[in-house]
């Protein structure tokens, strides 16, 4: 794979506890290590949309400092923007509901954006991706928050799960975006790196 021996010799770094980021990197074929960012992911409140993705995931990268030459560390952020407001991650249960009611029956933005930061340059990049849910019922809503817990979720849901399933009318952009990566994006930026 192209990937595979153009990185053979870099020690990649995924600064992201995501389950769903991990998979990615290693369907891509990638050796890679985990080290978190764990900063502050709050920010200036003049930002809108895919600003604020931009400003997170760049923060994330800000943490790693002293890279080695043949280092290179991925991060990235994911939002919710709907109604000119940013949807992170749920507080609790009842903050999980309370999104999915907001986005029931909308058309809503999935926007992550990714740093890629070496001792020498740093690229920053976004998609953004239409999601349209039908009308949730509080019944399936409240099904999905205790069964799957989704409180480590932009949004409060993941595409891939069952409110997937039976809630998205329609997606327009990348399916890997809503996950919480875009990989074609990704890819290409480390094609050109």
């Amino acid at each position: 794979m192209i990937l595979q021996e153009k990185y053979n010799d870099y020690q990649i770094i995924l600064a992201s506890n995501s389950p769903r980021r991990k998979q990615f990197l290693t369907d891509l074929g990638l050796t890679f290590t985990i080290k978190p960012a764990n900063v502050n992911e709050e920010y200036p409140s003049h930002l809108k949309g895919k600003d604020i993705a931009l400003y997170i995931a760049q923060q994330k990268a800000s943490v790693f400092n002293n890279l080695d030459t043949n280092s290179i560390v991925i991060t990235c952020d994911t939002i919710v923007w709907i109604d000119d407001m940013a949807l992170g991650k749920p507080e609790n249960s009842d903050d999980a509901k309370q999104m999915l009611q907001q986005l029931s029956g909308k058309t809503h933005e999935v926007i992550s954006a990714v740093c890629i930061k070496s001792n020498q340059k740093e690229q920053l990049f976004y998609d953004v991706t239409q999601v349209t849910f039908n009308n949730l019922n509080s019944l399936d809503i409240t099904y999905y928050v205790d069964t799957f817990k989704p409180l480590d979720k932009a949004g409060s849901y993941g595409i891939q799960e069952w409110i997937g399933l039976i809630g998205i009318e329609k997606i327009n952009g990348s399916y890997t975006n809503v996950v919480g990566m875009p990989m074609e994006k990704l890819y290409n930026e480390l094609i050109k790196w």
